[in-house]
Formats: structure tokens, sequence, C-alpha cells
């Protein structure tokens, strides 16, 4: 059965940073962006998230997770899909990322390596850039 999406409230914190804590994803100020975070729930539990991080007309996706017993079941695709939509009606035209650990994951949605020095300044300068992730991540963008 698929599980609403829907826009993050402030007391999902908790269970969006364990969320995050099981994959071994940065915190990185998500506390911030929780206005532009989507998070998926099976009753009141919370079992997936994405978020994006707005600077003008670039954006980053980030903390794209699911519950580990979810996996596999669509449900990244789904959030993935709703963060895209969510990126290009505030208006992101360029949209980053940065992974370890999902390269193969990120491509079925137009995303593509680029270099770390062709990312957008603003996004550049973000917390995840600037050390929430290894310079060892790959970056991927995705024109929307």
């Amino acid at each position: 059965m698929d599980v609403p999406i829907e826009s993050a409230r402030s007391d999902d914190l908790p269970a969006i940073l364990s969320l995050l804590d099981q994959h071994r994803l940065p915190h990185a100020a998500i506390e911030r962006h929780l206005d532009d975070t989507l998070v998926a729930r099976d009753g009141r539990r919370l079992v997936g998230c994405a978020a994006v991080e707005r600077y003008g007309a670039a954006g980053l996706l980030r903390s794209v997770a699911v519950a580990p017993e979810r996996r596999g079941s669509g449900l990244g695709i789904r959030l993935t899909t709703a963060a895209l939509e969510h990126a290009r009606a505030r208006g992101i035209r360029t949209l980053y990322l940065l992974t370890e650990t999902a390269a193969d994951f990120f491509p079925r949605f137009g995303f593509h390596p680029v270099a770390r020095t062709a990312v957008a300044p603003a996004v550049a300068q973000s917390a995840e850039f600037t050390g929430a992730c290894p310079d060892t991540a790959l970056v991927m963008v995705k024109e929307l």
C-alpha cells in the first residue's frame, strides 16, 4: 500500500534525524530546511524523507532516505519525484546533489555527474558542500 507524501512538520525533525542516522547521511542544518522537506508516513510513523535547499534558481536535493523495511518498494522513487516537483514549483531551475552511495539511483531522474567547479556558487557554499559531505562525494546535476 502506498503511503502519503506530505510536507514535513517541525515535530517530524527527530524522526527525520533518525532516518538520516540510519543511512549515515549528514544532518547539516536540515532543521533550517524543514519548509522544503517532504516526508512519507505509514500511519504515525515516518518511513521516508527528501529535502531541497533553495538558493535562488539553484537548489540542492538532499536527505533522501527510506526506512529499511520500505526499501525496494518504490518509495525512494516517489519521494525523489515529489522533491523534484517541489523544487520546480519553487522556481529552482538547476538542482544538484552529493552522493557517496546512490550514484546508480539518481540517473533515472535525469541527474548526471558534474565537476564541483561547475556548481552554482551559492550551492557550493552550503553546509553539505563545505563540510558535511566529503570532497570525494560525487556531484550530480539536473536541469529542471
